[in-house]
C-alpha cells in the first residue's frame, strides 16, 4: 500500500540551526556551578539594598514634607513639621543599619552552600 497523500519536507541547514537556537531557550537549563555561585552572591546584598533604599526614599520624603510644614505654613504646623521632619531624619539614618543587619544574616544563610559550591569547583 502507498499511501499518495503524504507529505514530506526537509529544513535547510540554516532553518535547522534557527529552529535549534530557538528550541534551546525554551529547554530548561542545569545551571553551572560557577553561574549558581554569582547568584547566590548576588542574592546576599540584593534584599538588604532594596530594603534600605525604600527606608531611604521614604525618610527623604517624610524629612521634605516635615520641612514643607514648617517653611510654607510656618505658624499653624511649625511645631508638627519638626516632629515629622525628625520621624524622616530617623529613617534615613536607620537605613544603613538594616543594609547591613540584613546582608550579614543572608551571608550567614548562604555560606554554606557557597562554600560547599566552591570546594566542588576547586577539586
Amino acid at each position: 500500500m502507498n499511501n499518495k497523500d503524504s507529505f514530506s519536507y526537509t529544513y535547510s541547514a540554516g532553518e535547522q540551526e534557527e529552529i535549534k537556537r530557538i528550541r534551546e531557550k525554551y529547554l530548561p537549563k542545569e545551571a553551572d556551578r560557577m553561574q549558581q555561585i554569582r547568584d547566590l552572591d548576588k542574592s546576599v546584598t540584593t534584599k538588604g539594598t532594596v530594603l534600605s533604599l525604600i527606608l531611604g526614599v521614604l525618610g527623604t520624603l517624610v524629612m521634605g514634607l516635615g520641612m514643607s510644614m514648617c517653611l510654607v505654613w510656618g505658624e499653624k504646623l511649625f511645631v508638627m513639621g519638626v516632629i515629622i521632619g525628625v520621624l524622616g531624619i530617623a529613617a534615613l539614618s536607620i537605613a544603613y543599619p538594616v543594609y547591613s543587619y540584613i546582608t550579614k544574616k543572608e551571608k550567614e544563610r548562604v555560606a554554606p552552600l557557597i562554600l560547599s559550591l566552591t570546594e566542588e569547583l576547586m577539586k
